[in-house]
């Protein structure tokens, strides 16, 4: 059985990047960026250091402002270009800084300039059940690599589970959401705060995200209709989580362009 582990970071995407803005955030004490042998993917992030190892440009941009890569306009090459890139992190840095520190190292290195936009599509927005939820807020003050370090997505083929489990914020939660091939997740709980969540289910058949434009009637179909061994993930989320995920036809997804990034990066 296959099996895939992700891990995201707790941080709502960027609005803008560019030299200009980036350079005003954290940045990292030493950086190396060289092209890689061959794409692999991985990455690594521990309280002084982030490491990437094999991953194609778009993953690092995905990383660094919280869109996944089809959210991701730009040139071809973003997918086929790949680097190994080791960053120290400076001391006292807290761990939702690394987003806008990967920002500011892909203005100076790779002279990226970007914007983002809001497209419609189908999706789904997460909102509280009429029942509240049934997870509590976290007040711990953990550190960098504490219980809330790697709010993680673990899931086992068409037939195993589904699990999701850390300390996050409700948008983080929906982004995690929108990884589940039902279409993309806004969150719309009106909580601000960091939770403790735990949430397991077991996938069905996904559906692909598809612009109104598209499609405005292929919609996944709701709680009730969905064929699965329960608990199928919104029936996971309404009874575990005492959350309720509503479609919409509307849903408006943050999508990063790229204005401008050079091939090649500056020197170590």
């Amino acid at each position: 059985m296959k099996t895939f582990l992700l891990f995201f970071i707790a941080v709502p995407a960027t609005c803008i990047a560019n030299a200009q803005n980036a350079t005003t955030h954290a940045k990292f004490e030493v950086a190396s960026i060289k092209r890689a042998d061959q794409c692999g993917g991985r990455n690594f992030i521990d309280p002084g250091s982030v490491a990437f190892r094999g991953v194609p440009v778009k993953g690092v941009l995905a990383e660094a402002f919280k869109v996944k890569m089809d959210q991701i306009e730009g040139p071809s090459w973003l997918e086929t270009e790949c680097f190994d890139i080791s960053a120290r992190i400076p001391d006292g840095v807290n761990r939702d800084q690394l987003p806008a520190m990967l920002q500011a190292l892909l203005a100076e290195r790779f002279k990226l300039a970007a914007h983002t936009v809001d497209r419609p599509l189908s999706g789904y927005v997460l909102v509280v059940d009429k029942g509240g939820p049934k997870f509590k807020e976290d007040d711990s003050k953990a550190s960098f690599m504490g219980k809330d370090a790697r709010p993680g997505l673990t899931f086992y083929g068409a037939s195993g589970h589904g699990a999701l489990k850390g300390v996050m914020t409700m948008a983080t939660l929906a982004s995690n959401l929108s990884r589940q091939g039902y279409g993309p997740v806004r969150d719309a709980t009106g909580l601000t705060g960091k939770y403790d969540i735990d949430l397991t289910w077991t996938p069905d058949k996904p559906f692909e995200p598809r612009t109104v434009e598209a499609s405005a009637a292929a919609a996944a179909p709701p709680v009730a209709d969905v064929p699965a061994v329960e608990p199928n993930l919104f029936t996971a989320v309404r009874d575990s989580l005492g959350l309720k995920l509503e479609r919409r036809n509307h849903v408006p997804v943050q999508f990063l362009v790229i204005d401008h990034i050079e091939r090649t990066p500056t020197e170590n």
